[in-house]
C-alpha cells in the first residue's frame, strides 16, 4: 500500500504552509509572474515569504499582493524596491474566468500555494479555497494526527 505524500515540486522556492491549514483548497491552478530583475535575483538566492499573500482580480486580471520579496544588498542603486508590490500573474483567459466565477461565489478566495522553477522561470501554483472553520481546522489536525499514528503502527507491525 503505497503512502499517500504531499505534492512538492521538486524546483522549489516557497510554499504557503498555512493556506492549506486555514482553507479547503478546491482547485489549483498555475500562473507565471511579471517580475523585474531585482525580484528574480532576491527570488533566487530564497528571500520569498508567501505567508501572508493572496491574490486579487481587477479589471480581469489576476494580482498577487502580500507576498514578501527582501532585496538583495547588492541590488541595484538606480531602483527603489518596493517588497510588497502588487505582482502581475499570467493566466489564460478560460483559468481568469474561471477564477472570476469562483471569487463571486459566497466565500471563496485564492490563494498561493507554492512558488517554484520550471524551465529557469519563476511559476506560482495558486487555488481557489474556501475558509474553514474552527472546528474544521481541529477535524483536519486530528485526522492529520491519525494518519501519522497509523504509518507509525504499520512500520512497527511488518
Amino acid at each position: 500500500m503505497a503512502s499517500k505524500k504531499k505534492k512538492t515540486h521538486p524546483n522549489s522556492i516557497a510554499s504557503n504552509k498555512k493556506a492549506t491549514h486555514d482553507y479547503f483548497i478546491e482547485q489549483r491552478f498555475e500562473a507565471g509572474m511579471v517580475l523585474e530583475g531585482w525580484e528574480v535575483k532576491s527570488i533566487r538566492d530564497g528571500r520569498v515569504q508567501l505567508k501572508e499573500s493572496y491574490v486579487v482580480i481587477k479589471n480581469g486580471e489576476a494580482w498577487l499582493a502580500g507576498a514578501h520579496i527582501s532585496p538583495l544588498l547588492s541590488a541595484s542603486t538606480h531602483i527603489d524596491p518596493m517588497q510588497t508590490r502588487l505582482r502581475k500573474l499570467l493566466l489564460n483567459r478560460r483559468e481568469l474566468i474561471n477564477l472570476v466565477a469562483l471569487v463571486e461565489r459566497k466565500g471563496y478566495t485564492i490563494v498561493p500555494l507554492s512558488m517554484y522553477w520550471v524551465k529557469g522561470r519563476v511559476k506560482l501554483e495558486i487555488g481557489s479555497a474556501k475558509g474553514k472553520q474552527l472546528h474544521d481546522k481541529r477535524a483536519s489536525a486530528k485526522n492529520k494526527d491519525w494518519q501519522r499514528e497509523k504509518q507509525r503502527i504499520m512500520k512497527h507491525s511488518g
